[in-house]
């Protein structure tokens, strides 16, 4: 039986819900709102398949060998080649390349999508090109599984291809239930730097609304995209409901492009005596209440500080994430309008880049080269000093708009770390724009 005694062993993967044969676990939301297994003992049959597919107590070993014999993953700077999809993509679209591929021989592909109020995301799968755009964009908060790793086996034993993408954990959790390999699986994970808490995005979003309502014009350092909007002014004594129409979290629109992403929301206002317009709010990420206490990792979940599968131990057939410092290494490679990191961490995983690398930019790359720029591929985020008080602020009631940003501020250590970082960045810059002008 599961029993979770401390909540940093539970990384929320649903793996021991799924595989219960008497469906007496259920996922329950702790105070901080994160999702934790609780067993009905009176149905229990200590058959303890609740532990053997637990990616906590069960974790793989990292490969000792990768595609070609190599001791790290066969690593990629890729992007693809519809502008557009790329666009609308975190960062180079290789998601949808590999996912298009799926469903044009016949498969289905397992994707995070939003719910139809913003509130919460979760796991879902399509067969149909058009079905992949609700998967595009990265969506910071833990998204809920659900009974997709059924869903996903039931497919692949009927003979399906089936891509299925996810966080590290997520990963290992479904290999981890099927507990068999498939040749028709295709399993790939996302670079993750951790999963904040559904609780702080809910309040979050209901305070962002909120002040859209009360004050279109004190958006408390909102900025406003003009473009597109048919816009008119707001009586001050006249409140009128919202309608999200999307958020995106990783929004590549200039000046700042795919290195300076802003979090923006697009919603339908109604007017009295007017049209519906849809309108915008912009504002760049360190700007962001949400995103500031997500990237400052004080609202993660416990097992990210120590997470079961960071590394390519997650069983992944290819990881994917942001090639963040292609510009170091392949400048010419770089547009600003996002480069995909990708690993290939298995012989099957390269079998299916195959089919899709002559269709779209891939450069080959050194793997240390790629983890320079994302950490987050091989490390787990040290656990904020300040996490306890920032959900004891939550607790009280606290708006996230007043607590968030000073909370988070960096110590003094900190900063005087950054202040010699860029010093010497700047001299080692000097220094290599000296020796090109004697040359």
């Amino acid at each position: 039986m599961i029993c979770i005694k401390d909540k940093k062993d539970c990384c929320g993967c649903h793996a021991c819900v799924t595989v219960c044969p008497k469906a007496c676990i259920s996922m329950t939301e702790d105070s901080e709102g994160f999702l934790y297994p609780e067993v009905d003992e009176s149905l229990c049959i200590d058959c303890h398949l609740c532990e053997k597919v637990c990616p906590v107590i069960n974790r793989f070993p990292r490969p000792e060998v990768f595609p070609e014999g190599l001791k790290d993953p066969l690593t990629y700077a890729a992007k693809i080649k519809n502008e557009a999809i790329r666009d609308e993509s975190s960062s180079g679209g290789i998601f949808t390349a590999l996912a298009e591929q799926i469903i044009n021989q016949g498969g289905v592909v397992f994707g995070v999508k939003w719910t139809s109020d913003f509130k919460s995301v979760v796991h879902d799968y399509t067969e149909t090109i058009e079905g992949l755009a609700a998967f595009r964009g990265s969506k910071y908060l833990q998204s809920v599984v659900g009974d997709t790793y059924k869903q996903a086996e039931k497919f692949l034993k009927a003979g399906r291809k089936v891509m299925f993408t996810g966080t590290s954990c997520q990963i290992a959790g479904l290999k981890h239930f099927l507990r068999r390999e498939y040749d028709n699986l295709l399993a790939v994970d996302v670079v993750c730097h951790g999963v904040p808490s559904p609780k702080v995005w809910r309040l979050y979003l209901d305070e962002q609304c909120a002040k859209i309502k009360h004050d279109e014009e004190g958006l408390g350092g909102m900025e406003k995209i003009q473009r597109g909007s048919l816009r008119s002014p707001l009586g001050r004594d006249e409140i009128m409901p919202i309608e999200i129409k999307n958020i995106s979290f990783r929004s590549k629109v200039q000046p700042g492009g795919w290195k300076k992403y802003s979090y923006v929301l697009s919603y339908l206002s109604p007017r009295s005596g007017d049209k519906i317009q849809l309108r915008f709010v912009q504002e760049q990420l360190h700007k962001n209440v949400y995103m500031r206490a997500f990237l400052r990792d004080i609202c993660l979940r416990p097992s990210c500080h120590d997470c079961p599968a960071k590394g390519q131990t997650s069983g992944s057939d290819i990881t994917l994430g942001d090639f963040w410092g292609i510009s170091n290494y392949l400048p010419q490679f770089d547009d600003n309008k996002g480069i995909s990191l990708v690993c290939v961490n298995t012989e099957h995983g390269d079998a299916y880049l195959q089919g899709i690398k002559a269709e779209h930019e891939f450069t080959n790359i050194d793997y240390a080269k790629g983890l320079a720029g994302n950490p987050a591929l091989a490390r787990s985020p040290k656990n904020h000093p300040r996490r306890d008080r920032f959900f004891a602020k939550l607790k009280r009631g606290e708006s996230l708009y007043r607590f968030v940003f000073p909370i988070t501020e960096f110590t003094l250590k900190i900063r005087m770390r950054i202040f010699v970082i860029n010093i010497i960045v700047k001299m080692r810059v000097l220094h290599i724009i000296k020796k090109l002008l004697k040359r």
